[in-house]
């Protein structure tokens, strides 16, 4: 595409929070950073919770659970709102995330815990799905920017407050009372939901069959993944790896040849540079997982404090959420395309300086090296994520595509199944370092530098599909290139 095309327009903070639009943007916001932060809340309070009632050889399915849930539901976001619109789709899945996260806040016992967030999970996956299908019916063009750049900064924002709300009950002994706070915050969304959103919005698009056979196959490879994290015998963890290939293949040829699918057509048929948006949002997404073992590090090679640790831990989520706002006042073809590629390397260079500063007893200057680093690898995932998602919003607003809300939808879907992935993935390098914790250290950070490697390939991949198109018909799948790359 011509570098010289003119910038389409942004609007403006201001005009994002104004009265006309500001309440929709709490609710479209409010379900990210509610899936966001219950998942940093739980993580936090769960030893408190095992202490209470018990079940530690669970304790690993509580995020098993509600993941695979989540993946599950992420798919459905399209049907829902073509069955219920976006008024009662939003007010359902916060009603069911309350009832969830009631049964987890007075769970006896951790198989009641386990039903609770399951319940969540499914929430969960719909709530932070709608949020990136509902954007493009409720605001106007030029908001989608800076919407999707608000709804991915949310993972920051669940990052930095949920270790602080979790840690706070569990501290003071009253683990029940974050389950009960996210309750309530869940019942007013969905008050505020019904009053804001429009009943319909969204259920212009046919109800489709639901893919059954396609939707397990995926849940199964989900599991198998996640199931792969939390073992420890070798043996066992290239099974599940090996069955979630397998059921990830499985998926693939199904997707290809069926008539009705989980993902939009465009994803496996023409070309579509849809696929590449799809693989970008994957390889940032995971880039993210790195932080499951960060506070362990904190303590082990840093002597941190476990509160000290926690905020180290939060370094990436800070840079996601500076660059992701900063980010989005880039209007460009030219501009955009430029942070697509310079945030990977960013990831790539901020994992690089954290390999390479790993060291036992670290004094503070190191420290506050890997502080630095981890900052400078979020701020790579900010800049790029919010420019991709809305490259993948314009791709379900183009001309002639009728897949809309699956291609909205599909976006959420990608990044649960990346967190998945990259939950397991982290936990097979963390061994494969070890048993010394420096060596895993490091393994670990010298292996995510090739996740910004492949991503910016990704990136350029996509670059070349959409010029290809642009000295092309124009208009191959139905989308507008000038809208695709900017």
């Amino acid at each position: 595409m011509d570098s010289s095309a003119p910038a389409e327009r942004v609007g403006t903070w201001r005009e994002l929070f104004s009265p006309g639009h500001r309440s929709a943007v709490i609710v479209l916001a409010g379900g990210v950073g509610l899936f966001a932060t219950n998942t940093y809340v739980t993580t936090s309070l769960m030893p408190s919770a095992i202490d209470d009632i018990g079940g530690v050889e669970l304790y690993a399915w509580t995020m098993t659970v509600f993941v695979v849930a989540a993946v599950v539901s992420s798919m459905l976001v399209a049907r829902s709102l073509a069955l219920l619109g976006s008024r009662t789709s939003y007010v359902g899945g916060f009603a069911v995330f309350a009832g969830g996260t009631a049964i987890a806040a007075i769970a006896p016992t951790m198989p009641v815990m386990l039903v609770g967030r399951g319940i969540q999970g499914l929430a969960a996956g719909l709530l932070a799905g709608l949020g990136f299908a509902v954007v493009r019916l409720v605001l106007p063009r030029s908001l989608w920017q800076r919407a999707v750049a608000l709804m991915s900064a949310m993972w920051g924002v669940g990052n930095l407050s949920g270790p602080l709300i979790g840690g706070v009950f569990a501290q003071v002994g009253l683990w029940r009372g974050a389950f009960v706070m996210l309750a309530g915050i869940a019942v007013l969304l969905g008050w505020l939901s019904a009053r804001v959103l429009p009943p319909r919005a969204g259920a212009a698009e046919a109800v489709e069959p639901i893919p059954w056979t396609a939707l397990a196959l995926l849940a199964v490879a989900a599991l198998a993944i996640s199931v792969a994290s939390i073992e420890t015998d070798p043996i066992m963890v290239a099974v599940m790896m090996g069955g979630a290939v397998v059921a990830a293949g499985a998926f693939v040829l199904r997707e290809r040849t069926a008539q009705v699918r989980v993902l939009p057509s465009l994803v496996y048929h023409g070309s579509s540079p849809l696929r590449w948006i799809y693989l970008s949002i994957l390889l940032l997404t995971l880039a993210v997982t790195i932080e499951t073992f960060i506070p362990l590090f904190g303590q082990e090679l840093g002597g941190m404090s476990p509160l000290m640790a926690g905020f180290y831990g939060a370094a990436i989520s800070w840079g996601w959420t500076v660059s992701a706002v900063i980010s989005s006042n880039v209007a460009s073809a030219r501009g955009k395309r430029i942070v697509r590629v310079l945030g990977p390397l960013f990831i790539s260079a901020g994992f690089l300086s954290l390999g390479l500063l790993q060291t036992d007893s670290a004094p503070w200057p190191v420290i506050l090296g890997w502080v630095v680093s981890l900052f400078v690898a979020g701020c790579g995932i900010g800049m790029a994520m919010a420019h991709w998602l809305t490259a993948g919003l314009q791709v379900a607003s183009g001309p002639g595509t009728g897949e809309a809300a699956q291609v909205s939808a599909g976006m959420n879907t990608t990044q649960l199944i990346a967190t998945a992935f990259g939950s397991a993935l982290a936990g097979l390098l963390v061994a494969v370092g070890g048993p010394s914790l420096l060596g895993s250290a490091r393994v670990l950070s010298f292996s995510y530098v090739l996740v910004g490697v492949l991503a910016v390939g990704a990136a350029l991949r996509e670059f070349a599909v959409v010029r290809a198109m642009a000295r092309g018909s124009g208009g191959a799948a139905g989308i507008t290139p000038d809208r695709t790359n900017g």
